[in-house]
Order: C-alpha cells, then structure tokens, then sequence
C-alpha cells in the first residue's frame, strides 16, 4: 500500500490539512533533529484519534506515537509508516480541585493553569517541557514531584484502537515507567487530584522552580532535555561532569557546559551525530566508574 493511499484513506477519518506526507520531523522534536514521517496525522477529537489508531492496527501500517517531541530522537532515516500526534487535543478542564487534561496539553499549560486557580501538587511541573501524554508515560518528575503524586486515572487507547480507563495502580506507575509505555498505549487524558493552596506560596514556589531550571540549564539550544534515568545510588550530570565529557561531542552535538545531563544540538547536529554523543557518553562513563547509564530518551526510525 502507498503512501498516497494511506493518506486516501486517513482523510475518511480527519480533515486533509491534518495529513502530512513525508513530513520532516525536525518541526516536531525538540531536539530539532530528525528524517521524515511517511505520514504524519493530526486528528482534532478522541473519536478521530481512534479512528486511525483502528485504521493502522485493521490495515498494520505501523503506527508512532510522537507526544511534544521532548523526550525523542529520531534517526536521520525518518520514520516509514504513520506518525499520529496528539498535538491538537489541548482540553484543560478544572473542576474544583479535580483536573482533567487531553493527551496533547502541554504540561506547563496545565500547571500555569492550576496555579491561576490557587490550586497546588502540580508546581513540579511547571517547567517540564513535554505533553501531558508523555508525562504519563514516562511518569514525569521534577524538584521532588511526579506524575504519581497527583494522578487519579488515565484514559488510554490499546493498539487495537480499544479505550479503557486505567485507576492510578493499574498505571504501574514508578521512577520514569508505567504500563502505558509498557504496552504501547496512547494516553488520550489524564485526571489529576490537586488541593487548594495558598496563591501566594505557589506562586513563590513556581517563580524559584523555574529560576533553578532556567538558570541551570541550556534552554538556549535545542535539546531532549535530561537524556538519562538517574543511575542508583549516583546523578547522571555529576559522573558526566567528572568524566570530564562537558564540551565533548560528536559533530554538531555536545554534552551541555552549563548542565552535564544536557545533550544539545549546539550547531546543525544530525540525528547520527546525538545518538553518537549519548553512546560516547555511556561508553566513557562506564569505563570511568563502571556504572550503566540507561537513556531516558526514546530513540526512533531508520538510519
């Protein structure tokens, strides 16, 4: 089957302006790295976000999730098949202290949003730069919060295109894992339980946060964020930094000066060029202090 027909056939489902062929995926990461999507498709509702996760399962086209495209890196190659995001599903519903957010609202819209309404639990996230379906999935956590403090249930999509709503145990949920990664899920919202707070003291919590995050880390360039899990015992950054690795790359890649767990594209990286720095990374910090680092970003698509 042709591109040309998957997209025939997806425009059933969504509108036309949301199908993209052979899109380059630079747009979407982070990283600004990245091949091109066979398809990229945008559905607008849940009713359209499960009919094309239906239509790839019925016709096994495969089928990518890419959330805010901060926790991806995908390969020079690009991606064969359909990339769906979720980027235009960006509900945000608060009702008393009870939040409910689509798959595609951005975690620190959410959290400026909550803050506004003096509610508390979600400062944490203020400056996590991913969707609240890649929070999910990984069970985001900063500055001593995650995912799991707050969430109350999750509703997710199967690979078949089925949807079930998933209570806060059936998630699995622990240091940057749960199920939905675990099974593929695509999460389509998320309900989160926050308390009433003092407005003065979030919003004193929310300006520190983000002072540490913008003074501490390389904003200024485009990167995945913290590329690795926080090893037992040790900080990714420190045996980075004294692996004497900060400056060091592949090409247009470097390990951030300013943060050690940052891996940015300083100057028009390729995609080969940053798996090659997270690898020479690992391989040093091994040999070093013998000591694995596991990425925490997802690496995609084809060289």
């Amino acid at each position: 089957m042709t591109i040309e027909k998957w997209a025939q056939d997806l425009a059933q489902f969504i509108d036309e302006k949301n199908i993209k062929c052979n899109e380059s995926l630079k747009r979407y990461t982070m990283t600004k790295l990245g091949g091109k999507a066979d398809i990229l498709a945008m559905p607008e509702t849940t009713e359209q976000a499960v009919a094309v996760v239906k239509y790839a399962h019925q016709q096994q086209v495969p089928l990518l999730m890419l959330g805010n495209g901060s926790n991806m890196v995908v390969r020079d190659g690009g991606v064969r098949g359909i990339v769906i995001t979720f980027a235009k599903l960006t509900d945000i519903e608060i009702t008393g202290d009870v939040v409910v957010a689509e798959s595609g609202a951005l975690l620190k819209e959410v959290s400026k949003q909550v803050a506004a309404h003096s509610l508390t639990g979600l400062e944490f996230a203020c400056g996590i730069p991913g969707s609240i379906g890649g929070a999910m999935a990984m069970n985001a956590g900063a500055y001593g919060g995650e995912i799991k403090d707050i969430i109350v249930e999750c509703t997710v999509l199967t690979k078949e295109g089925e949807m079930l709503v998933l209570s806060k145990d059936e998630l699995e949920l622990s240091y940057r894992k749960s199920i939905i990664a675990k099974e593929g899920y695509y999460v389509l919202s998320a309900k989160f339980q926050l308390m009433k707070g003092d407005q003065a003291a979030i919003d004193a919590k929310i300006a520190d946060l983000t002072f540490q995050r913008e003074s501490k880390q390389p904003l200024e360039y485009p990167s995945a964020g913290s590329v690795f899990k926080r090893p037992p015992g040790h900080f990714a950054g420190k045996l980075i930094q004294d692996s004497g690795l900060q400056g060091k790359g592949v090409g247009g890649a470097e390990v951030s000066t300013k943060h050690a767990g940052f891996i940015i594209n300083k100057n028009n990286a390729t995609a080969t060029d940053y798996i090659e720095t997270i690898q020479m990374v690992q391989r040093v910090v091994k040999e070093k202090f013998d000591v694995a680092l596991e990425m925490e970003v997802k690496i995609v698509g084809e060289d």
